[in-house]
């Protein structure tokens, strides 16, 4: 049934007029039927609409209110995190690594570094397998043990199955009071083979840099020269574990802090391996402690398999020693292949 017309008061009907019209007409003139009032002007009159909201501001709105939500989200999120914190309701292993606080806010702080200041490139991380252990096996530069950093956070971000390495650390690490706390908090542990073999059982992704203080403490003249790798330990490591090696090699660490010399004298004062002394440090004081923002590259090898040896083979020096010199061979075969690819240093 159609809506009520309301006629203004002194107005006549409609009706009435077209009978006074009819009646002054010629008297054989018919009546003409009347108009149906269309609807919609009937509608309009009676219930009149809001302005329609336009779709820009309608997702504009949209998209206030999902960021309004998503900052809200994340307080509420840290605040969950803080609480935790403080009561204690989180989980570390036995050797002080926190999932948790690695995620959340280490990763957080070193992501940058990585995507922003150094540009890092990841190749290969496919072979790093997604589950079971694995020995990374990298060379080791740059004054600073920047590199180990890296190596942790490209593995962490670009692997499938989001992997954490269990890196080798030397001892210097753990006498440093913040830097012990946060190297156990992210996972790292002594570079001995007890601890190596036990995360390896675990089937953890375990990284050692075997040219150690030789590697990060060379002179900027021998960039890219691999150190002697030590005795072999990590391979006999592996052998016992049944763990694959992975060969993994690091191009641009060398540059960010050129060390053009080494006072080996304030470095017997201070207990330390060496005292770097490079272009902008100790010149500039902290200023020179700064890195140069080279253009990074890391690239895992090929796995080399040792699960198929007999158990014995972990006691054999001249195996050891093949496959040592196997992996620094390819590490450093793999280093003068990224040099020759690299167009800059920066970029």
């Amino acid at each position: 049934m159609a809506d009520a017309k309301v006629i203004p008061f002194g107005e006549e009907p409609r009706s009435k007029r077209r009978s006074k019209r009819t009646a002054r007409g010629p008297a054989n003139r018919t009546p003409a039927p009347l108009a149906p009032v269309p609807a919609q002007r009937d509608e309009g009159r009676q219930r009149p609409t809001a302005p329609a909201v336009p779709e820009q501001d309608q997702g504009g709105r949209a998209a206030a209110g999902e960021e309004s939500g998503g900052w809200e989200r994340k307080v509420a999120h840290g605040l969950n995190f803080l609480r935790r914190r403080i009561t204690g309701e989180y989980d570390v292993d036995d050797f002080g690594y926190d999932p948790e606080l690695t995620d959340q806010v280490i990763m957080s702080v070193l992501r940058p570094f990585k995507e922003k200041y150094f540009r890092v490139e990841v190749k290969g991380i496919e072979n790093i397998p997604e589950k079971g252990a694995a020995l990374i096996v990298a060379n080791h530069s740059g004054t600073l043990p920047v590199d180990g950093l890296m190596l942790h956070v490209a593995v962490h971000d670009h692997h499938p199955a989001g992997r954490n390495v269990r890196m080798l650390a030397a001892d210097l690490v753990f006498v440093l009071p913040l830097v012990n706390e946060l190297s156990r908090k992210l996972g790292h542990t002594l570079a001995c083979a007890e601890d190596a073999q036990k995360l390896l059982e675990r089937g953890e992704v375990v990284g050692v840099m075997p040219e150690g203080f030789k590697g990060i403490g060379k002179p900027f003249s021998e960039r890219y020269k691999l150190q002697r790798f030590g005795r072999g330990g990590f391979v006999q490591t592996a052998l016992r574990a049944g763990a694959p090696i992975v060969p993994c090699s690091i191009v641009g660490a060398e540059e960010i802090y050129p060390m053009i010399g080494n006072s080996r004298t304030v470095a017997r004062l201070l207990g330390i391996p060496y005292f770097p002394l490079t272009p902008s440090f100790p010149w500039l004081g902290p200023l020179g402690l700064v890195p140069l923002p080279t253009k990074w590259t890391i690239q895992f090898g090929e796995p080399i398999p040792t699960d198929g040896y007999p158990e014995e083979a972990a006691d054999d020096p001249m195996l050891m020693f093949n496959l040592t010199d196997q992996v620094r061979e390819t590490i450093q075969h793999t280093l003068y292949k990224l040099l020759v690819q690299r167009r800059s240093v920066f970029f």
